[in-house]
């Protein structure tokens, strides 16, 4: 039995009527969610935008089993009611959340060990717009990637909200970074937020940057959400030793690469998904989190970039800014 202050039965969300482009996102009235034991109801104050969002809209990205089918993976807000086994003291507190799905409402249930509190001076906007990109980064880059001080990072997708949370990470952490952007502008943006190097790789060939940077090294790890033919360029990219992580395949799935190189450099080409890994999984990475990356996050020091915000209700307008890759940062709703 949920432990519950006043609160309405119905809420305003965004759902998916069916598989599309961005005008298929409707609001809708939607039954206000009961936090189950270990869970905790969230009053979403903001929630931030993701790739994953806009392959759920067009059916290719299905939420786990017995999720809500209400988009959106991250949230801040502040706690207003404790499913069972909740600790009592979350009630009332300012919270951002990372959550498998039904961010895009003005009330969403996370998990407790989801839950991290909202720096100090960071508004709801900068707070929704930390987990999935900090969750993310950390257990790819740090967990499966190993990044050590004084390694380089090359990082595709640069001006994305992972790629953005990246850099400064990589570069709080004491390596380089090297990334890959769409335009000057948006080369001369990741610079400023502290990339060594930012490649248009639409008019440069990033493996030539890399190995002009590293004098001839190569990338020790390498972030990449393209896949495609940037599988075997980044082979050729990465230094000895060197680790690939996959997180996504804008390009596709399927490539030509020349697979010797595995074995010549002796590199490791791994992957993961966030959303269906267990509850225990992400509390753990949540802790490790709170330890090793809160102290450095806050006003002045690590913050997540904010490209533009949108009214829950214009969702689909914020989808449709994601797609057209002008963005530079995060894309958040903001929920009355």
């Amino acid at each position: 039995m949920a432990k519950t202050a006043k609160l309405p039965s119905a809420m305003r969300a965004v759902e998916i009527v069916k598989p599309g482009g961005p005008e298929v996102l409707v609001a809708a009235n939607r039954p206000v969610p009961v936090p189950a034991t270990g869970e905790v109801l969230i009053r979403v104050h903001a929630a931030g935008v993701n790739r994953p969002d806009c392959l759920q809209r067009l059916g290719m990205y299905a939420p786990p089993a017995g999720t809500t089918d209400i988009p959106g993976l991250e949230i801040a807000g502040e706690i207003v009611a404790l499913g069972r086994g909740a600790d009592a003291g979350l009630l009332g507190q300012r919270v951002m959340a990372l959550v498998a799905g039904g961010g895009y409402a003005q009330f969403c249930t996370a998990n407790a060990g989801h839950v991290l509190p909202v720096p100090e001076g960071f508004s709801p906007v900068q707070a929704a717009a930390i987990p999935e990109t900090f969750f993310t980064v950390w257990h790819n880059v740090f967990q499966r990637g190993g990044l050590k001080k004084d390694e380089t990072l090359l990082v595709h997708g640069g001006a994305s909200g992972i790629g953005t949370t990246a850099i400064q990470l990589a570069k709080a952490f004491g390596a380089k970074a090297v990334v890959t952007a769409g335009s000057d502008e948006k080369c001369r943006s990741c610079v400023s937020l502290g990339a060594d190097v930012a490649v248009n790789y639409k008019t440069h060939d990033f493996v030539d940057a890399v190995s002009k940077f590293t004098l001839g090294r190569g990338a020790d790890v390498i972030l990449d959400m393209v896949g495609g033919d940037y599988v075997d360029r980044n082979y050729a990219a990465a230094a000895e030793e060197g680790r690939i992580v996959q997180i996504a395949f804008l390009r596709g799935p399927k490539a030509q690469a020349n697979f010797a190189q595995l074995m010549q450099k002796r590199l490791t080409h791994t992957g993961s998904t966030l959303r269906p890994r267990s509850v225990a999984f992400k509390a753990a990475l949540a802790a490790e989190l709170r330890q090793k990356v809160w102290p450095l996050i806050g006003p002045g020091k690590i913050a997540p970039v904010i490209d533009k915000t949108f009214p829950l209700e214009q969702a689909a307008d914020a989808h449709r800014r994601m797609e057209a890759g002008e963005h530079f940062g995060k894309i958040v709703l903001e929920v009355a």
